[in-house]
């Protein structure tokens, strides 16, 4: 290999890992003044956004603000989309609360919160990178997208009932969210009069600047509105709470250990989260992807999201993930490339070096009413109402999975909805509908399923068969069942059954089984059986395992019109 060769060997493998180093150099200055305004945009909807996160999480306000100095600079290193912006999510804020609060009561628990949290977060940014060197970024095709929505919808109502009690002045109840709701009804008559007037004001300008005025930064308005009014007024002496100091400068690198107790309780939540995290960012990449006309790099993004996650765990932050709505607001501002975040990080960064003693006087009701209005987004009725009117059964794991979230807490929720996702997908794959095929009008070597296409033929004393899955153990049986009921069925008409196994590339030792079963079966009764397709993997391992002995070399065919045509002669 010539050394130019070497080398650009050497510089796919850097573009590939680090694909910064592909588009930067091609990044034209023309776009600098949007990606600029995209950057102050975005800086101007994160801060109270991450502030208010961090008290979700149950981490104080600058581990919000630390986030952003981490996974805003490293997802624009290492991302593959232009578009996506890495920060702290409402759903991560609350799988963590959820995770190291339970991990925390543990009579194993030897480290404090803040901790428990960064080791949380550490050990999901680790799955995450070797997720993506492993080329595991398909796994999220395994959750069903009705199941992950009503997890989210319930995460969203979870977030809004946890966030009633400061929005009223009242002290937050225990237990999942029905008792913290009532908790909330039977304590209204100690409401803070002052601290609700603020809170439903915020609520107001929040929904109204989105409504009325779109393309202005409503949190950045109320945030600055909430704090001179609190500042003016002296409410934290009227009984209003406050965020109080948040420290300035930049925060400490640390490591977070944890013992082995406190990793198996952590573990569970981390691979949890990290689903969640992808599962969303992929959706929110993609989206924009789309729209501008590039591809995304699913492994890449893994790989990218676990960097952004480690660097915020280290510096004491919240776990990061892409979100749609920050996304669109990027988007929205005209941004062309991933230097839009690098600016709004270099604004964090002044942020946290000298702008934090600002948020002081920021009443925790205000903070409320920035979570709810974010959480608000992800309550999507008409999206439930898709589902119910495609189809019932999604709409009620949907459901199902809301209600787990509200009743038993975020944690079992989460496992409910993976362990759904997964029932369902097994259940689909066992099974699989089996097409019975005509010869089309258009063409008598085409073959069409007589049910979706009425106008074509059966062949007179041949049932022509075709799973519309590629057949294997879990639902060989099941196909199997199926083209038997299909001859009873036929009372005494069908003397050939011609098997096409076209959607497999291969056959496993059942799935070889139960074809030797079905061949059996049908010679008891006096019936040939025919296999069309017969791909040269699956032949090998028919050969092996006895099956293209039982059935014959002679009805092995190459494709269903041979096999039907030969059926046709045989019988005359």
């Amino acid at each position: 290999m010539s050394a130019a060769a070497r080398r650009e060997k050497t510089r796919g493998r850097v573009t590939r890992f680090v694909p910064i180093v592909e588009w930067l150099p091609r990044y034209q200055l023309s776009w600098l003044s949007n990606d600029a305004v995209a950057g102050f945009t975005i800086w101007g909807l994160l801060i109270p956004e991450m502030i208010a996160y961090a008290s979700l999480a149950g981490l104080p306000p600058q581990a919000g603000l630390y986030t952003l100095l981490a996974s805003l600079a490293l997802y624009a290193i290492f991302g593959t989309s232009r578009h996506l912006v890495v920060a702290a999510t409402s759903a991560s804020a609350v799988l963590i609360y959820s995770a190291v609060t339970t991990a925390a009561l543990s009579p194993n628990a030897v480290h404090g919160y803040a901790t428990l949290a960064a080791g949380m977060i550490l050990i999901t940014g680790l799955f995450f990178v070797l997720a993506g060197i492993c080329r595991l970024g398909f796994i999220t095709s395994f959750l069903s997208r009705p199941v992950m929505e009503g997890f989210v919808f319930g995460l969203a109502i979870f977030v809004t009932i946890s966030q009633l009690p400061k929005l009223f002045g009242l002290k937050k109840g225990s237990g999942d969210s029905v008792h913290q709701l009532a908790h909330l009804i039977a304590h209204l008559g100690s409401t803070s009069l002052t601290t609700l007037a603020i809170g439903l004001v915020a609520l107001v300008l929040l929904f109204g600047v989105e409504r009325y005025a779109p393309r202005l930064p409503g949190g950045l308005v109320v945030l600055v509105v909430g704090i001179a009014v609190s500042a003016g007024l002296n409410l934290s002496h009227h009984g209003v709470d406050t965020v109080g100091k948040i420290p300035t400068g930049l925060p400490s690198v640390a490591w977070p250990t944890l013992n082995l107790s406190e990793l198996w309780v952590l573990i569970p939540s981390s691979i949890g989260m990290m689903l969640v995290i992808f599962s969303e960012a992929l959706g929110a990449g993609q989206n924009f992807a789309d729209k501008h006309g590039y591809r995304l790099v699913p492994d890449q993004e893994m790989i990218a999201l676990g960097l952004a996650n480690i660097g915020s765990a280290l510096f004491g932050g919240l776990a990061c993930g892409g979100s749609l709505s920050q996304t669109a607001v990027n988007d929205g501002a005209g941004a062309r490339t991933e230097v839009s975040p690098l600016v709004a990080a270099a604004l964090s960064l002044v942020t946290v070096v000298a702008l934090t003693p600002l948020f002081t006087d920021l009443p925790e009701a205000v903070l409320a009413a920035l979570i709810i209005h974010a959480v608000y987004h992800l309550m999507k009725v008409p999206e439930m109402r898709r589902f119910y009117r495609l189809k019932r059964s999604e709409f009620w794991l949907a459901v199902a999975t809301l209600v787990a979230v509200i009743t038993l807490d975020v944690l079992p929720a989460l496992i409910i909805g993976i362990v759904f996702s997964l029932a369902l997908l097994i259940y689909r794959a066992s099974r699989p509908r089996v097409s019975v095929l005509g010869t089309s009008p258009a063409s008598p070597s085409t073959f069409e399923d007589i049910e979706r296409h009425p106008d074509a033929t059966p062949i007179p004393g041949v049932l022509v068969v075709r799973p519309d899955a590629p057949l294997f153990y879990a639902n060989a049986e099941a196909v199997r069942d199926a083209v038997e009921a299909d001859v009873s069925a036929s009372n005494g008409g069908v003397n050939t059954v011609v098997f096409d196994l076209d959607a497999n590339d291969t056959l496993d030792i059942t799935s070889a089984e139960q074809l030797e079963k079905l061949a059996d079966g049908l010679h008891k009764n006096g019936i040939d059986f025919a296999i069309a397709h017969l791909h040269k993997p699956a032949k090998d391992m028919a050969a092996t395992t006895g099956l293209l002995e039982k059935v014959g070399q002679d009805h092995i065919f190459p494709t269903v019109a041979a096999a039907t045509q030969w059926a046709r002669t045989a019988r005359l």
